[in-house]
């Protein structure tokens, strides 16, 4: 996975009024849980701000970032867990980030790349991805940062479901009856099927 470094600033007031002045000086307040644990047993989480052109990087990507964050000298490694935005200007108004290190699991969705020319497409069929990403689940240090589905087999009509699929060192946390891709007959592709079955 790509790795990336951002500084934060903690923030000693998490209400309402202190977090919209925060945004009004082009900061963006966000939680990071890790191991720690309040008295009943909750994560308990740190609050910080980083500026938005900081975060700008790992928001608007397709890649996964490994983040490093840097809170006022305390290092933390973590991902994005969940981020919101303002329902109608799409600005970005918070995000969660959650604590990883090499020995731990985590579950995070990958980009799927597809590779070769399937023998539907040489057919005449249309290529279709299903889905862009799959959730793998292993310690953070395994992940890749794509993951690569050779379709060079994959003919007319047929596709390639989750539980066909396996790589090195993860395992596939999407369910395995979900469709990746697959190969669709297009008007092309059935004018030269009835073609040579005349």
């Amino acid at each position: 996975m790509k790795e990336i470094n951002i500084n934060g600033q903690l923030r000693k007031d998490t209400g309402k009024k202190a977090t919209r002045e925060l945004r009004k000086e082009g900061l963006v307040p966000c939680n990071i849980y890790g191991e720690k644990k309040d008295a009943n047993g909750l994560p308990e989480a740190v609050a910080f701000s980083v500026p938005f052109t900081e975060l700008r990087k790992v928001v608007y990507t397709p890649h996964v970032y490994v983040v490093n964050i840097n809170i006022e000298g305390t290092n933390h490694v973590a991902i994005m867990k969940e981020l919101q935005f303002h329902p109608v200007s799409d600005a970005l108004l918070h995000i969660d980030f959650f604590e990883i290190n090499e020995t731990k699991a985590i579950t995070v969705g990958i980009p799927v790349k597809l590779n070769g020319l399937a023998e539907g497409v040489k057919a005449g069929g249309k290529l279709n991805l299903a889905v862009r990403k799959l959730n793998v689940t292993a310690p953070y240090k395994n992940i890749p940062e794509q993951l690569d589905i050779d379709v060079t087999a994959l003919e007319l009509g047929k596709s390639i479901k989750v539980g066909e699929l396996s790589f090195e060192g993860l395992e596939l946390a999407t369910p395995k009856e979900v469709v990746v891709c697959s190969v669709k007959a297009t008007r092309a592709s059935r004018s030269a099927a009835a073609a040579a079955a005349e």
